[in-house]
């Protein structure tokens, strides 16, 4: 039996006590579920995380009521607030129809972007994995639109032309239009199911998503501009054909200007965007930020401290041999009697002095009050002691000994005015330097004299 006719519901609200149960809304709920469990199941394929798109839905299906009723009662402004308008209530009342898919898009767009953000993920491939889900979700949500008896098109003889009824409710309001009411049996007219095709649209627009996206592997949002386009091709050509209620602008309904302009825009979008498909879907790529590996790396050549050690022993011996002119400026004499070990790393470093290094003999002796013997003692002798005495010796030590002389050369070569600074040179010798290396070698002389050993003394001369 072929149908001459496709009826429309007798009622499409139903009272749970004083509670209204409408379908326009049940249609909405359900198609914001398979939304978001099919958008799901295809953002973890991309490689997202289960329970993002509803994290991301929280904040998208808000702004999204929002922004349909907004465009809606913006292109239908004098259904409200012109003459005989349903008034500033009525803006409200959004289960008595009326939403806006471009203003529900957009707005809702912008409450994606934000729940994106939060969660740490792009928008494009977000909104590529949900593209065909969305559509699917108007499709559902077009069922309403049948239970309303709205968005129906021109008067028609085809076999699937919708059949609009005259409802009536408890109040007597009576019209095809009284939303909560009851069929009266009265077939007020019948037309073209304008809301079935854009249904069927739909679902076909998603179907063809799914294929291309599969075989192409589309990215960077370019698959939901491909929706948004396919929508707006399909809404261009039914919006011609509806007959309800509309803004005309020069004799055409607004929303055929929109949908012209979302299509060209689409496209723009689809032609200039980034091709190929995303690496990942975080907002911060792990191929592309600088990870903990990198940051070591840089950090390995920072952080030694041996470099700085090295140069030190770069500068080998002439470094180590003034480490005696140096100790006097600290009170090298407690240092040398305190720590022996010193001894050991100053042989070490230079063969022009383990002479004296056995100086320990003094340590055996209570020798640390001798140190301030140079300042109370004849001092002005012993300025003069180091330029007759054995104690030439050790300043001339680095100059005689030619390994001492190669490392204060490469030490001169490597940083002339670091050799300067540590005093390695010994040939101009400081005004400063001079009283203080006398002062040590002073000590050390006055110590050989007091236990009665000026001939050990002497001998490091002929072995130097």
């Amino acid at each position: 039996m072929i149908l001459a006719s496709i009826p429309s519901p007798a009622q499409g609200v139903w009272h749970l006590g004083p509670i209204p149960i409408r379908a326009y809304a049940l249609c909405i709920i359900a198609g914001i579920v398979v939304a978001c469990w099919w958008g799901d199941r295809r953002w973890v394929a991309r490689g997202g995380k289960p329970g993002q798109v509803l994290d991301v839905a929280v904040w998208a299906v808000p702004f999204g009521l929002v922004g349909g009723r907004l465009y809606h009662v913006m292109t239908d402004f004098s259904t409200y607030f012109g003459a005989n308008g349903r008034g500033l209530g009525a803006v409200f009342r959004i289960w008595d129809g009326g939403l806006g898919i471009w203003g529900a898009v957009a707005l809702g767009g912008v409450g994606a972007w934000i729940g994106c953000r939060q969660a740490g993920i792009k928008l494009g491939p977000f909104g590529d994995a949900i593209a065909p889900a969305i559509i699917v979700a108007q499709a559902i949500g077009r069922l309403g639109n049948w239970f309303n008896q709205e968005l129906y098109g021109g008067p028609t003889t085809l076999p699937w032309g919708l059949q609009i009824f005259e409802r009536a409710n408890d109040v007597g309001q009576r019209g095809p239009d009284v939303l909560d009411g009851r069929s009266t049996g009265i077939v007020f007219t019948t037309v073209h199911p304008t809301f079935l095709y854009e249904l069927l649209w739909n679902l076909l627009i998603a179907g063809l998503l799914v294929i291309i996206d599969r075989r192409f592997r589309i990215g960077h949002g370019r698959l939901f501009a491909l929706y948004v386009a396919g929508y707006c091709l399909g809404r261009f050509f039914i919006e011609l054909m509806r007959d309800d209620h509309a803004t005309l602008i020069f004799g055409v309904r607004i929303n055929v200007f929109t949908a012209a302009l979302v299509f060209a825009g689409a496209i723009a979008y689809f032609v200039l965007a980034p091709k190929g498909r995303e690496r990942s879907v975080l907002t911060v790529d792990p191929g592309e930020s600088t990870g903990t590996a990198e940051f070591t790396g840089s950090a390995v050549p920072v952080s030694p401290v041996v470099p700085a050690e090295s140069a030190g022993s770069a500068s080998s011996a002439s470094s180590a041999a003034a480490a005696p002119t140096v100790e006097p400026e600290d009170g090298s004499g407690e240092r040398t009697q305190d720590e022996p070990q010193d001894e050991s790393r100053i042989g070490e470093a230079t063969e022009d002095e383990p002479q004296p290094q056995p100086q320990a003999e003094p340590e055996a002796g209570s020798e640390p009050d001798d140190e301030a013997e140079p300042e109370v003692g004849s001092e002005p002798d012993d300025e003069d002691e180091p330029e007759v005495g054995s104690e030439p010796v050790g300043e001339a030590e680095p100059e005689v000994g030619s390994e001492p002389v190669d490392q204060a050369d490469a030490a001169g070569t490597a940083d002339s005015t670091d050799a300067a600074d540590a005093g390695e040179t010994t040939e101009t010798p400081s005004e400063q330097d001079e009283p203080e290396s006398v002062s040590a070698d002073a000590v050390n002389e006055e110590q050989t004299v007091t236990d009665g050993l000026p001939s050990e003394r002497v001998e490091p001369k002929s072995e130097d």
